[in-house]
């Protein structure tokens, strides 16, 4: 005669009280100080950086009107996005000549050196930051405990702080360079067609560099929130202590001279 389970009992390989106990291992009163709040705001805003930049897509064009005749004006528009490897972006430029139709033509420039670059910092800073939180909330006292975890989170927050710096400046002077080949003017005048005088040439759709501006923001606000998050991180590193030993110890061998003095 074959057992069955009572439909209120769970099965003892269920997951679920595993996942219990690791909720309610979690700290949550920890994310209220400085320390794990500012590394939920790290994580965010490392979403937004990395975000905002790899998902930019934007347009470019221009119009070319041959024998300065409207029946015969070409509408020329280029997409172009993350990572910003311009000179492998082609568009048919059209001749005003019988003998061919159109030319093919690419962007001018590379750009992607500083652009992935910073959405790499921006993962890696994703992923340290989820698993510096973990240990924040669950593995507390081993954090404080192990003095080895304080010292590693300081050097890495410095480093950290540091390559937000040289990202953000990179890469906002990568956009600048960006925005100058992608204007439709710059797009007119590499085109061969609009200097001769069987064309006449005028500007199309000018890209939105909206979202790339803001990547850039995010980028300097990243770097003031892992600057600002260097002393919370030094404050529970052996070396805050030591500081404060020091301080501390001449001032009590002072009042103690000063005791024997009042005493004599």
């Amino acid at each position: 005669m074959s057992s069955t389970e009572s439909p209120g009992r769970t099965s003892d390989k269920s997951p679920r009280p595993q996942v219990d106990r690791l909720l309610v291992g979690l700290r949550w009163r920890r994310l209220e100080e400085p320390l794990g709040f500012i590394k939920v705001l790290q994580w965010l805003f490392a979403i937004f950086a990395f975000g905002s930049c790899g998902s930019y897509s934007g347009e470019t064009g221009a119009m070319v009107r041959c024998n300065k005749e409207a029946k015969d004006v070409s509408s020329i528009i280029v997409s172009f996005g993350y990572p910003f490897r311009l000179h492998r972006v082609q568009y048919e430029m059209p001749l005003c000549d019988e003998d061919s139709t159109s030319k093919t033509m690419h962007l001018m420039g590379d750009f992607s050196a500083p652009a992935e670059f910073f959405v790499t910092l921006g993962i890696f800073s994703f992923f340290y930051t989820m698993a510096a939180l973990v240990l924040y909330l669950r593995f507390h006292n081993l954090y404080t405990e192990n003095k080895r975890f304080p010292l590693v989170d300081f050097c890495v927050t410095v480093s950290f702080t540091f390559f937000w710096l040289v990202a953000a400046a990179a890469w906002g002077k990568g956009l600048t360079d960006v925005k100058g080949a992608t204007r439709p003017s710059s797009l007119t005048a590499a085109m061969s067609v609009c200097h001769g005088e069987d064309a006449v040439c005028s500007a199309g759709a000018t890209p939105s560099m909206g979202l790339a501006n803001i990547s850039v923001l995010f980028g300097f606000i990243n770097f003031f929130l892992w600057a600002g998050n260097c002393w919370f991180v030094f404050k529970e590193t052996p070396w805050h202590g030591q500081g404060q030993d020091q301080g501390q110890g001449p001032s009590q061998e002072s009042a103690a001279e000063q005791g024997a003095v009042e005493k004599q």
